[in-house]
């Protein structure tokens, strides 16, 4: 990855502490069923920042819920679309929503550094498949060498 992205992907693995998070969630809780769409908005963007895997699950939901009943918040929530869907492992999700802010805002440098982010985990997962497909494949041809080698030795 280049180095000039280094700085715009701060996002991706800087996780917000729990007690940050607590706040975020108190206010949440406190607005109940009337809850602002700006509190939400925050407390799902720091439910992406979670570690947590079912915070950032949560997180998506909610940032998803935002984006199709407020259409005035899309551009604030489809960064975050796409680093919690990228922080979950759903690439081709992340790359969507990267890819429609990048269609609305080509120099966004920290939709650019998530897009490298995304290509480069996609080409490393897609690597370490081929790899696992070949070592499979590896062991099958052997094992069925050796069964073939024993059966025409009982001929």
């Amino acid at each position: 990855m280049s180095s000039e992205y280094l700085p715009y992907a701060v996002d991706a693995d800087s996780p917000m502490k729990e007690s940050e998070l607590a706040v975020l969630r108190r206010q949440f809780e406190s607005e109940g069923a009337y809850v602002g769409v700006q509190t939400k908005f925050n407390y799902a963007w720091g439910l992406i920042k979670s570690e947590k895997r079912l915070d950032q699950q949560l997180g998506v939901r909610y940032l998803t819920e935002i984006f199709k009943q407020y259409p005035e918040r899309r551009r604030e929530c489809v960064y975050y679309l796409a680093l919690g869907n990228y922080k979950l492992g759903n690439y081709s999700e992340a790359r969507r929503y990267n890819e429609l802010l990048l269609d609305k805002e080509p120099a966004n440098l920290q939709a650019r550094s998530l897009q490298q982010l995304i290509d480069d985990k996609v080409t490393k997962e897609g690597m370490l498949g081929v790899a696992i497909v070949s070592g499979v494949t590896l062991v099958t041809g052997v094992v069925a060498a050796a069964l073939w080698k024993g059966l025409q030795r009982k001929r």
